[in-house]
């Protein structure tokens, strides 16, 4: 039997991205297997839910390195050490250096709250509304160098409802992050993804459906 991708997750806050992923590995058909929970902060209610899950945890907290690199240097060493195939950012709260992106190219994802390339950054939702945006929705991609700028994986799509706040609209776009990050997990652990001139290609894509547009189609 094919032995499932290591997986290390990054964290900083409450950790429900993190926790669609837990759920979805628990599948015995799911490709990748969580290994490794990293929070910067030790009060992330994350690492809670990796400690009910029996998953083991680490936090390097960046105040204690002086600058970037060598913080970045810390989560990459116990990264390695847990023999990681896979990198998932969920709700890090920290810019990572370019070096550090760079040595897990292709091999790191990010779930990103709005349908990139429109808002990249903080304050997603807000920023849609201001805008008078009728869809907004979330993004899962491959991380590079540039913030929020790497290679598309997946997409879902909600409408902007009449009435709606930044809350309400992240709330709705929330649902929807839990369904596609564990696609984009499962595309990249299946070895379903290449990247050509910037691109995600994706292999064996299976036919849309469902009552909200996801792109590609959970299985």
């Amino acid at each position: 039997m094919r032995s499932k991708v290591r997986t290390g997750v990054l964290v900083s806050g409450g950790g429900t991205n993190l926790q669609a992923l837990i759920d979805a590995a628990s599948d015995p058909g799911f490709p990748a297997e969580i290994v490794l929970v990293i929070s910067n902060r030790p009060d992330a209610g994350a690492l809670d839910r990796a400690d009910k899950a029996g998953i083991a945890t680490r936090v390097i907290r960046h105040g204690d390195y002086d600058g970037r690199a060598p913080f970045d240097a810390a989560l990459d060493e116990a990264l390695r050490a847990a023999n990681c195939d896979i990198v998932c950012t969920a709700g890090f709260m920290r810019i990572l250096t370019a070096g550090f992106v760079e040595g897990w190219r292709g091999r790191m994802i990010n779930i990103h709250p709005s349908l990139l390339p429109a808002f990249p950054g903080l304050n997603t939702h807000q920023r849609a509304l201001d805008a008078s945006a009728r869809i907004a929705g979330c993004t899962a991609h491959l991380v590079i160098p540039d913030l929020d700028a790497g290679p598309i994986l997946a997409q879902a799509a909600v409408p902007i409802l009449a009435g709606d706040t930044a809350d309400s609209l992240a709330a709705r776009v929330l649902t929807q992050e839990h369904r596609i990050y564990p696609l984009a997990l499962r595309m990249v652990a299946e070895g379903r993804v290449r990247v050509e001139d910037g691109r995600a290609i994706i292999s064996e894509q299976p036919a849309p459906g469902g009552d909200v547009l996801i792109n590609p189609s959970p299985q």
